[in-house]
């Protein structure tokens, strides 16, 4: 067996676009677009910009909880951007957000749109334009907001690290899968420790943390990210596997679960949303086959 020679950083960087791996079509170490294509508006308000990816499903999530409260003002238009294609490079969706990342929304709602970028940022707008899952002040909004910002700083972990090199690296490097199950682990184990005395992440009420922690862990804790449930014995963390299941039989849930998902079984799929209406007896139907 021959050994590697250990790679030596050489004194500046330079970027190989071989190098990349699986996303090396849409990965570059600069920003802007690539294109021109404006964004489609729709007739409501609100207009999502989105992938059936954790952080988007963060966003629908929360947007469908609001109909379900009888929030009309929450109808929205979401628009799916194909990240595997490069959408999110368009002129459009980088005036929209300069980091190309989704999920984006466009509030018309007041005299001039505004842009919110990063999915903490649009849960914590929404929350507060509604009025609806999270606190007004005082201990349990500092908890709510806390723990937000903990999946914020966390899932780059998760994704961008344990994903990446366990999944996605277009070779396997042991230190680097190690460095971050072990960060992973770690993070299961908060996330178990305090569900063993708290039925959601800010108390006894459920909150946009709950969504943000939930799209990403929720779905880690079932085995469903990057195969690597068993690598992990997700199974033993059983406080946050009860949390995962409890929110996830939550209509709003099964229906955020769907929007802007353009993979998995046809059924569990609603590609683009325009209206309420688009949950129609068939998209019941599909509620109840994923339950």
């Amino acid at each position: 067996m021959t050994e590697q020679t250990p790679y030596v950083p050489p004194k500046i960087w330079t970027w190989n676009k071989d190098n990349g791996g699986q996303f090396a079509n849409i990965n570059r170490p600069i920003a802007g677009a690539t294109h021109e294509k404006d964004l489609p508006i729709g007739r409501h308000p609100l207009q999502l910009y989105s992938l059936g990816t954790p952080n988007g499903v963060k966003v629908t999530v929360m947007l469908e909880e609001l109909l379900a409260l009888g929030h009309s003002g929450a109808e929205y238009d979401a628009w799916l951007v194909r990240i595997n294609t490069g959408d999110q490079f368009s002129s459009g969706f980088v005036a929209a957000n300069p980091n190309s990342k989704i999920p984006v929304l466009v509030d018309h709602s007041g005299p001039e749109p505004i842009r919110v970028f990063e999915s903490g940022a649009i849960l914590m707008h929404l929350a507060e334009k509604f009025g609806e899952f999270l606190p007004t002040g005082g201990k349990a909004r500092a908890e709510c907001l806390s723990w937000l910002m903990w999946q914020m700083g966390s899932a780059p972990y998760l994704g961008g690290g344990f994903g990446h090199f366990y999944a996605y690296a277009p070779f396997k490097i042991e230190y680097a899968i190690d460095r971050f199950a072990m960060e992973v682990k770690r993070q299961l184990d908060v996330l178990d420790q305090h569900l063993a005395t708290n039925q959601y992440m800010a108390g006894d009420d459920y909150t946009i943390a709950d969504m943000a922690i939930w799209s990403w862990y929720g779905a880690m804790a079932k085995g469903m990210l990057y195969e690597g449930g068993e690598f992990l014995q997700v199974q033993t963390y059983t406080n946050l596997i009860r949390w995962t299941d409890q929110i996830a039989e939550r209509p709003a849930v099964k229906r955020g679960r769907m929007v802007n998902r353009p993979f998995g079984d046809p059924a569990s799929q609603l590609l683009e949303r325009h209206d309420a209406s688009d949950f129609d007896l068939r998209t019941t139907d599909k509620l109840n086959a994923q339950s």
